[in-house]
């Protein structure tokens, strides 16, 4: 089968034809045509599959079709998705598919001035790719307006459904046309995601070209036990016997990465930090240094997890294991990517035993688990280990008695909920997300995971 196959326009398929794409992948063979066909479409695949062609193309030819109303360019698609990277990765791909088309494209999130972004709704949009938090702070202001919008695509829709998201999901979608197509497409669909999904979307049509939440088979799986405190030490031994591999290491915290990272470099191992606190020209500025080679190591909490695309990295490491299950799919889907081959290895101390279990037990298999001589644990790591204490591996929950809505007070990513109208202090729109506040650190009681779990969420 080949793209013309599927019956995309001749704009279309010149540029991917100037980029070598010449077959598509299972997911978008099978999305293309129900998307073309106007379906609601709940799309599930491997991470690294092209998911963002598989409903970018059909998305930019029907735009390209129809003649935008009279007046200012208001967006006529929205793609919301959880992270900073990936709303510029998801821009890069649509700016090149759509290269021989008249549509612009582009992109709002925290991190980044609020004027620049303003300054681009203004001039027209047809296709808006926003990060929800910031969206609603354009929205507030009375900058992007929504009632055009025919199409609504969430990427990453897990996350985007999760808990710590829904208050602010409820608020954008209160204010698109109900008469709309949606997509929602993601790695891994929970059945509570996938029920709440099917509630805002019109019979959609499902694509699932692989088992839900299994990982690709080129990647090997190893696990060494070790105890927390000796984690530093025996990455450090593992990376030193490894000198020309590029590696990206998965954290836990903010403060651990930059710790972590900082450490690395004083061992001899140049490495760059990436997480949520850090301003999305830092955190672009690591990604250069990392994928140009002048940082051989990048250690990043998830918000790493999604939306990085690294061509041929051959290992990741977890250096802690996440808190959900789903979270390693993604985290390992950094390697691996389109048919290539790759490694995912995890430190795993005698406390994340339980959360090692969760794992193997969505994955379906077993992790090799091998200590390194020099390095053994205090004490086994025993699969029937309790969860860490806030922990637990389940998503965040509403506390009793405080509603809903003020759970997107601590908005991913480190960026704050936008705040009501008319508490703005002086009446400009504030930029809140640049500054990447890192939130409360107290754990209410009721909510299923740490504060700093939800940084992988912008």
């Amino acid at each position: 089968m080949t793209f013309e196959d599927l019956g995309l326009s001749p704009a279309l398929l010149r540029a991917l034809a100037d980029n070598d794409y010449n077959t598509p992948t299972p997911i978008q063979a099978q999305a293309i045509p129900l998307i073309l066909g106007g379906n609601d479409v709940l799309g599930g695949a491997q991470t690294g599959t092209g998911k963002t062609a598989a409903f970018g193309l059909p998305l930019l030819q029907r735009l390209a079709k129809e003649t935008p109303p009279k007046g200012p360019r208001k967006p006529r698609a929205l793609i919301l998705v959880p992270t900073r990277e990936l709303a510029v990765q998801v821009a890069d791909n649509l700016k090149t598919y759509g290269r021989h088309l008249r549509l612009n494209v582009t992109t709002i999130f925290g991190g980044a001035g609020m004027q620049p972004q303003i300054d681009n709704l203004r001039r027209g949009v047809d296709v808006l790719i926003a990060c929800p938090g910031r969206l609603l702070d354009h929205m507030d202001s009375g900058h992007a307006k929504l009632d055009a919008v025919e199409v609504l695509v969430l990427d990453e829709a897990d996350r985007m459904l999760d808990m710590g998201f829904l208050p602010q999901m409820k608020r954008i979608m209160n204010r698109v046309p109900k008469q709309r197509q949606t997509l929602l497409f993601s790695a891994t669909f929970e059945p509570r995601i996938k029920a709440m999904a099917l509630e805002f979307m019109r019979d959609p049509q499902q694509v699932q070209v692989a088992q839900n939440s299994t990982i690709a088979d080129t990647i090997a799986h190893r696990a060494h036990p070790v105890d927390n405190s000796r984690k530093r030490d025996l990455l450090v031994d593992l990376l030193s016997k490894r000198h020309t591999d590029q590696v990206l290491v998965f954290g836990k915290t903010k403060h651990g990465c930059n710790r972590l990272a900082e450490q690395l470099a004083e061992s001899g191992l140049p490495a760059v930090a990436i997480h949520g606190n850090k301003s999305q020209a830092q955190r672009q500025k690591a990604l250069d240094m990392f994928k140009s080679g002048r940082a051989r190591i990048l250690v990043a909490t998830d918000v790493a997890a999604r939306g990085l695309d690294i061509p041929n990295l051959p290992l990741v490491i977890n250096h802690d294991l996440p808190m959900v299950a789903e979270d390693y799919v993604h985290r390992i889907g950094r390697t691996g990517r389109n048919g290539s081959t790759g490694e995912a290895l995890s430190l795993v101390s005698p406390e994340e035993g339980g959360l090692l279990r969760q794992i193997q037990r969505m994955l379906k298999a077993e992790i090799d688990l091998t200590a390194v001589p020099g390095f053994e644990p205090s004490q086994p790591v025993r699969l029937d280990t309790p969860i860490p204490k806030n922990g637990g591996g389940q998503r965040r929950q509403p506390s009793a008695g405080r509603p809903g809505a003020r759970m997107g007070e601590q908005k991913p990513g480190g960026e704050r909920a936008p705040r009501k109208p008319g508490n703005r202090g002086h009446g400009k729109p504030a930029d809140r997300s640049a500054h990447a506040h890192a939130g409360p650190k107290q754990h209410r009681p009721g909510a299923g995971r740490p504060q700093e779990r939800r940084d992988s969420r912008a």
